[in-house]
């Protein structure tokens, strides 16, 4: 099916210079760079400031395989057009490599400098293999001849044999040999496998434990992949290629079958970087720059391992627990404990859940329960990205082979989660869900759930409306929200919003739930311009936001009209965002703050003072162009009062944060907060700590009402 979609154009009217705008590549690397400064933030122990090392290099693997990769693609393709901040694609690449080279340059300063250093102190050593014992050779030696050697395949180069092509984000070593002193050396290359640890552990007779890398270990015994011949140099190599996934799906006959051909092909698109050991012999370095085709300003010389990414590994290393945060219990909400049925706790009102302080357990329990219960006629749901093992797919099964109707909207197009969609969708498939892949040219982004329960003779429908994916893995490290709720106007326009996802039917008009791409843009702007409207009849105006992009420039375009019209913004923004803030005269009136902890911010929240009104929205959709016009997304508003209150003062801890927040300058450089007179606060430990609280009491008076006793304690009736 294809929508009609609205006719607004994105762009900003040309009032606004390109100077205004900050360039989205850009900002986005001033994300990776926050991320980057928690890995030297002494306040982090010391295995999560690796942790956020390894975010470092796996968001720049992400950001070049899409994001350099489509600029490159534009500069071949001879596209020179501007974007909203000035810059053409040529001009990005080379702002790109700029601050790439430096933020690599720094990310491996702080692992040597500041890291190494602290992690020998704890009895952890990394050891290259120049500095391993007679005992531990020997011990490499035999871990070597069984478990390495026989997956190796050493490649050569010649005239017979071709330079073999890399796998996309594979380590690889590459070498130089020869068979006679005389010979002219040759090429060869052999991949480190990737089923074996990257870390090996190491026989130690001193306190502490030692590791060494993998490749290390190969490269000591390289000369047994090459009898016969020298062994000249050898060293570790790595490429990323470009790996956007591009479908025509118009043309596509089977979706899935072209998506299975995309990703294989992902792994060998063009090369757009390669990263090599800084003592890499020049010969061997040139030889790869020519057969790979890279440019000079494409090569990143590194002085330490290649990616990183092994790092997020450390945390499961035994003995190193008083290294690592103290593990997040997320805590039940009071209403959700006990052994009353999920449906009985909703109908008693709209309850709202904060993650990963509170359990993501009332969703799985919410889709298990439905699965279970003989009153509930159908399940209907969305999923963008869902775990490995995820306990809401196997109750969608259970479900539809218990005889119910199941729908699941899969979004088959999730980038980097296609081949696990995939699967999940055949397996629904053949549980007997109806299972549907999406809208053409529009991707599904949105979150919802929708029970239909029979009760007394009619029909009752129970919804779940969430900022986040139905991932119970990855609710336990996001921060998100969701609304439970029987609400009767909005189940029923969750049907029709079903029905249009399904069937041929145009959307009625919605009232409670707004849709992108038809009508969440236009709201957007009307709600902005209200205030803006607001503030120039001297009422309180005000705007708050909390997202993880801002880029769309005419929602930008909207938010400077209404800064010089008076109104109060205030914006937190995780990661990208173009606005600038601070400009005399158009954007004096905003202020832009992002958070990265311990937790990724990942909720979207809209709050519009409203002339004291305050309309509160939830909504699984940013500020960026891709959301309003190219996918389906989800805006649903926080009518309950007492919920309302608490959405109030979750945005009032959050832009209260003193020790997580950094501030963004009119320079598009960020910077921490002046801490000089305000309260040491850590929003998202302040969440944790009160869930935790909140939890223990509201057990103390479950276990207190199960056998009969009082609360009498004077901290119980604080808490009450």
């Amino acid at each position: 099916m294809e929508l009609k979609l609205p006719k607004e154009n994105p762009k900003p009217p040309e009032k606004y210079e390109s100077s205004h705008f900050i360039n989205r590549e850009l900002s986005w690397l001033e994300f990776n760079h926050r991320v980057l400064e928690e890995s030297r933030d002494k306040n982090n122990p010391l295995f999560e400031r690796l942790k956020f090392l390894a975010i470092v290099t796996s968001n720049l693997d992400e950001f070049f395989m899409v994001r350099v990769a489509s600029l490159k693609d534009q500069v071949n393709a001879g596209f020179d057009r501007t974007d909203p901040s000035g810059l053409s694609p040529k001009r990005q690449l080379k702002e790109i490599s700029i601050r790439v080279h430096q933020m690599v340059k720094d990310q491996y300063n702080t692992f040597n400098k500041s890291l190494m250093p602290l992690l020998k102190k704890e009895g952890f050593f990394l050891l290259r293999r120049d500095q391993i014992t007679s005992e531990q050779h020997s011990f490499l030696e035999d871990f070597f001849r069984k478990m390495i050697y026989p997956v190796l395949t050493p490649m050569a180069v010649d005239k017979s044999r071709p330079f073999p092509l890399i796998l996309n984000r594979s380590l690889n070593i590459a070498l130089l040999v020869r068979e006679k002193p005389k010979d002219l050396p040759t090429f060869a290359t052999v991949q480190v496998p990737s089923m074996i640890p990257r870390m090996i552990e190491l026989p130690s007779e001193e306190t502490g434990r030692s590791f060494i890398m993998l490749e290390e270990i190969i490269m000591l015994f390289a000369q047994r992949l090459f009898s016969g011949h020298q062994v000249l140099s050898a060293s570790p190599f790595r490429i990323t290629r470009n790996a956007d996934l591009s479908l025509e799906e118009e043309e596509a006959k089977d979706l899935l079958i072209e998506i299975e051909k995309s990703i294989k092909r992902r792994r060998w698109g063009a090369a757009i970087r390669l990263e090599v050991d800084a003592d890499m012999d020049a010969s061997l370095l040139d030889l790869l720059q020519r057969a790979l085709e890279i440019h000079k300003g494409e090569i990143y010389s590194i002085k330490g391992p290649l990616d990183l990414s092994f790092l997020m590994k450390t945390s499961k290393l035994g003995g190193f627990d008083h290294l690592q945060f103290e593990p997040a219990e997320p805590a039940m909400p009071e209403p959700f404990m006990g052994e009353e049925s999920i449906f009985s706790v909703i109908s008693k009102g709209d309850r709202l859940l904060h993650h990963p302080y509170d359990s993501f357990e009332p969703v799985i329990r919410f889709v298990q329960e439905a699965a279970a219960d003989p009153s509930v006629l159908a399940i209907k749901q969305t999923l963008y990205r869902v775990s490995g093992d995820s306990p809401i797919i196997a109750a969608l099964a259970e479900a539809a082979e218990a005889g119910k109707q199941v729908t699941v909207l899969v979004e088959v197009m999730a980038r980097f989660d296609e081949e696990n969609n995939i699967i999940w969708a055949k397996k629904l498939e053949q549980a007997g869900c109806h299972v549907i892949y999406g809208l053409v040219g529009l991707k599904t982004h949105s979150k919802i759930i929708l029970v239909v329960r029979k009760e007394e003779g009619r029909i009752k429908r129970y919804l779940h409306l969430g900022t986040g994916n139905y991932n119970d893995s990855t609710a336990k490290l996001y921060t998100d929200m969701g609304l439970l709720t029987c609400n009767e106007y909005y189940g029923t326009e969750a049907s029709a919003f079903f029905n249009m996802l399904t069937g041929y039917s145009q959307p009625p008009d919605l009232y409670k739930l707004i849709v992108a791409p038809l009508n969440l843009r236009k709201t957007f702007n009307r709600y902005i311009r209200r205030e803006a409207d607001h503030a120039r009849q001297g009422k309180k105006a005000e705007i708050i936001a909390q997202m993880n992009s801002l880029v769309d420039p005419q929602i930008i375009t909207e938010l400077y009209d209404a800064s010089r019209a008076g109104v109060q913004i205030k914006l937190l923004v995780r990661g990208i965002c173009c606005l600038r803030p601070g400009i005399p005269g158009i954007s004096e009136n905003i202020e832009v703050r992002s958070i990265v902890g311990r937790f990724l911010e990942h909720p979207r929240i809209y709050y519009f003072h409203n002339d004291g009104e305050k309309n509160i929205y939830l909504s699984s959709a940013d500020w960026m162009t891709r959301n309003l016009d190219r996918r389906i997304e989800l805006m649903f508003e926080v009518e309950d009062k007492g919920l309302k209150t608490k959405m109030e003062e979750i945005l009032e801890v959050i832009f209260s944060d003193t020790q997580k927040t950094r501030v963004l300058g009119n320079d598009g450089l960020y910077k921490r907060i002046d801490r000089r007179g305000k309260i040491k606060l850590n929003a998202q430990e302040y969440f944790l700590g009160r869930s935790k609280e909140q939890s223990k009491a509201a057990w103390k008076r479950e276990e207190s009402r199960k056998v009969g006793e009082p609360i009498t304690s004077s901290d119980d009736v604080k808490k009450l």
